[in-house]
């Protein structure tokens, strides 16, 4: 999958953790790896400050760390977007 670094993808990765158990929240703060992930509250925090590619690897790492199943979510484009991050490999 060709990664897009575009708001409108940031948008489409961020409806993922609104459509899942998880809160993502844009927060200051000194993480070493630019979030921190709260899974006794479900809660993920990225820092506020990164740059949009900051924002979209992150958040991609995220959502791979979580194994998100496809099944769980109701909307197609969802669950057809999760399973392309899933084979999607981030050369940094």
């Amino acid at each position: 999958m060709q990664i897009k670094f575009t708001k409108s993808f940031l948008d489409k990765l961020e409806n993922i953790f609104a459509s899942s158990e998880y809160i993502l929240r844009y927060e200051k703060g000194n993480f070493k790896s630019g979030y921190c992930i709260l899974k006794d509250n479900k809660v993920v925090v990225v820092n506020k400050y990164y740059t949009l590619d900051g924002k979209i690897n992150t958040l991609i790492e995220i959502i791979k760390e979580l194994n998100f199943n496809p099944q769980d979510f109701g909307d197609k484009k969802i669950q057809d977007l999760l399973i392309e991050l899933q084979q999607t490999v981030l050369k940094l």
